[in-house]
């Protein structure tokens, strides 16, 4: 910032936001003492906010957020008497809440001379700690506080809210706050926004909210709040809803879903809500009902809804319903559609030409039947598609190819058939997952599939692959360079809410299934396992240093184990058995620190296991049904066969040779024995001490027995 502007002494009102700013605030802004605004929002300011804030004693309008600030929350800010608007969200203070409102802050009435201007009080997203202080609730003035994203703790009570009559806007949300109030309060604000999400609320409702007259906004999600819904609270006209995260029970009245005609965002996820869903608002845009236990068929959806989830219920029926039968010369804006773990039968409806937009289409864990529909082609912003666990059969469509922005591609657990086409590796080039598991496929694998140089989850097993794994696959980049920044998540923003949508993915590894989601960006897999491979693993395999999980097992692979596999050191799973491996153990493989799952059971391997920190550590039926010997395995390498852990020629040959160690131990106690009575019999001052130290000890000793009425 130009030193030059600090000339401008009568200075009222300072805007720079939305910059590039990147230094911290100069000297020459706190001597601005007419500034009755300043905003520098939206940059890159760093550093601490210096006392000589409290110079600004004619500022009314303070915004320093989405910066860069760091350190304690300034308490000077306090003595700033005039301040009606103060935004320090989105930075990285420190800190307690207290500071802003101890006994030097003039933000609080001084007896009642005069009451606090400050109308805004916005500190969200910050590493702020400790309790929000009572003294908050007076700010006779205050309409908002916002406390979201920090570290806070403790009780909230009435007490907190004594006087702010003018709150409208109370957002706390993700903090560890707890709300205890009586279930007959009545609280002195009619407010308009509650967000209370993440609180300790429950168990019961808070009925304190059928005061609230003029409520749009609610959030008292993850509250810990059980029971039904009062028949009251469902007939407030919200425009935004969230009780997800609880466990509330019973239906939804019918007329809630027919007359919410303002609701826009709906969340009752993760709760135990029955009966049927008729209709979507027509001005919903976010609307989230998985994991209930909702029935019946599906709603149908409104033209204007954004993101839909219905996942994990108990929808039955068709899709073409909900899907279909719409207005065909209108173009909907659903980008998000979640419906797996559901009843649905029936197969895939031809109608995505109604849905264009689409980004997320997740039908896994239904009864669907039939192919993928042709009008899929014109899915080409679709990023993730997921129909896992399904009755889906016929070959990979060509129309699929269209959908060239795919990141995810999970067709696993299906009747599918066919040979891999060749586009799938030449269209797919950013594709990060995909899952073919578990159907039909057969063929070779084409040397397209090494063009996926994104690809971090490549699962194929349980089909009927066969030739040689191409030579090509150190062409697969994520799996050579991993990923341990995190860079490839696969995550959705939905703007007007600040929603983020993450993706997960289903990953064999140590012999079970797992569902990753935060650490997806983590992983790195190769499944092959359960085909009819065979060849050598090429020597190309161990330049995948990136890789953490590789199955090979159930194929016909042929040859040696590559030696350059303890550069992998990375690998925390590796599964080459039941296939037909010859030649011996590589001894690298015994250098792998991260390595901790190993199976090469039922090859041809012979020779000695090798020796190092890890491999012993296994179990035996890692290395059953080979040629080998040593440990883990009870079979020992010398020609006597015997347990490589008995060595009956040594304890023989040793058996009438003089312990040592004891004989050093006896004549060790012996001569200190003697040195301490040789002092003691030689030595007055010596012996007087020790017999000193004695009486004293009896002494205590009597007295505490006397004590405890033991004599």
């Amino acid at each position: 910032m130009p030193r030059e502007a600090g000339n401008v002494t009568k200075l009222r009102n300072l805007d720079l936001a939305y910059n590039k700013l990147n230094s911290t605030i100069p000297n020459w802004i706190y001597r601005c003492k007419d500034l009755e605004s300043l905003d520098l929002s939206e940059n890159k300011i760093e550093g601490v906010v210096s006392n000589a804030i409290s110079n600004l004693s004619s500022i009314t309008d303070f915004n320093l957020s989405r910066n860069m600030f760091s350190g304690n929350l300034p308490n000077v800010i306090g003595k700033l008497s005039k301040l009606r608007w103060l935004d320090l969200s989105e930075n990285l203070f420190e800190g307690e809440v207290f500071e802003l409102f101890n006994s030097r802050s003039n933000f609080l009435p001084a007896g009642l001379r005069y009451s606090s201007s400050l109308t805004e009080l916005i500190l969200r997203n910050n590493k702020l700690t400790g309790t929000l202080p009572e003294s908050v609730g007076q700010l006779l003035m205050l309409e908002r506080i916002d406390i979201c994203n920090n570290r806070l703790e403790g009780v909230v009570t009435e007490s907190h809210f004594t006087k702010l009559t003018q709150l409208r806007y109370f957002q706390a949300s993700h903090t560890n706050l707890t709300l205890k109030v009586s279930q007959k309060w009545i609280p002195p604000f009619q407010a308009i926004h509650i967000e209370i999400g993440d609180w300790n609320i429950g168990p019961l409702f808070p009925m304190w909210l059928q005061t609230q007259k003029n409520i749009k906004s609610v959030d008292i999600s993850n509250g810990g709040i059980q029971g039904e819904v009062p028949t009251w609270f469902w007939n407030s006209q919200f425009e935004f809803l969230n009780l997800s995260h609880n466990q509330f029970i019973g239906e939804v009245p019918t007329w809630f879903w027919n007359f919410s005609s303002q609701l826009g965002y709906l969340d009752l996820s993760h709760n135990q809500f029955v009966g049927e869903v008729p209709i979507i608002s027509s001005l919903s845009w976010f609307w989230s009902l998985g994991s209930n236990n909702f029935s019946g068929p599906l709603p149908e959806v409104s033209p204007n809804v954004f993101i839909l989830d219905l996942s994990n219920n108990s929808f039955s029926g068709g899709l073409s319903h909900s899907l279909c039968e719409t207005n065909k010369n209108r173009s909907y804006g659903l980008m998000f559609l979640y419906l797996e773990e559901n009843d649905l039968s029936g197969e895939i409806p031809d109608c995505w030409m109604n849905w264009p937009k689409l980004i997320v289409l997740n039908l896994r864990d239904n009864k669907l039947i039939g192919g993928i529909p042709k009008s899929m082609e014109v899915l080409s912003n679709l990023v993730s598609l997921d129909f896992r666990r399904n009755r889906l059969t016929g070959p990979l469509p060509s129309s699929l190819a269209n959908c060239t922005g795919l990141l995810k591609i999970d067709l696993a657990e299906n009747e599918f058939v066919g040979q891999l086409p060749p586009w799938l590796g030449m269209k797919f080039s950013d594709l990060i997952i995909l899952s073919l598991s578990s159907n039909r496929f057969y063929g070779e694998l084409p040397p397209e599939i090494c063009y996926l140089k994104h690809i971090q989850i490549l699962d194929l097993a349980n089909n009927s692959f066969f030739g040689i794994i191409p030579r090509c696959i150190s062409n697969l980049t994520a799996m050579v360079t991993g990923n341990k920044l995190g860079e490839a998540d696969i995550e959705y923003y939905a703007d007007r809410f600040g929603e983020l949508l993450t993706e997960s993915a289903m990953v064999t590894t140590k012999g079970n299934s797992y569902q990753y989601d935060k650490i997806l960006a983590l992983v790195t897999s190769m499944d092959m396992s359960n085909n009819n491979l065979s060849g050598d693993i090429p020597l190309s395999f161990t330049s995948l240093v990136g890789l953490r999980i590789c199955n090979f097992s159930k194929n016909q692979l042929t040859g040696r184990i590559p030696n350059g596999i303890g550069d992998m050191k990375v690998l925390e799973s590796l599964d080459l058995s039941e296939n037909q491996l010859s030649d011996q153990i590589p001894q690298s493989l015994s250098s792998l620190s991260t390595l901790s799952f190993l199976n090469l059971s039922y090859n041809n391997l012979s020779g000695k296991i090798p020796v190092g920190t890890q491999l012993q550590s296994f179990n035996s039926s890692s290395f059953q049904g080979n040629e080998l010997c040593g440990l883990p395995l009870l079979t020992n390498c010398n020609s006597g066969g015997q347990n490589p852990n008995v060595d009956t020629e040594n304890d023989e040959s040793n058996e009438d040779e003089p312990d040592w160690f004891y004989i050093a131990m006896s004549i060790g106690f012996g001569l200190s024995f003697w040195g301490v009575c040789s002092c003691l019999l030689f030595k007055r001052s010596w012996r007087h001490a020790y017999y000193r130290f004695s009486d004293s000890c009896w002494e205590s000793l009597c007295v505490k027995l006397q004590i405890w009425g033991w004599i």
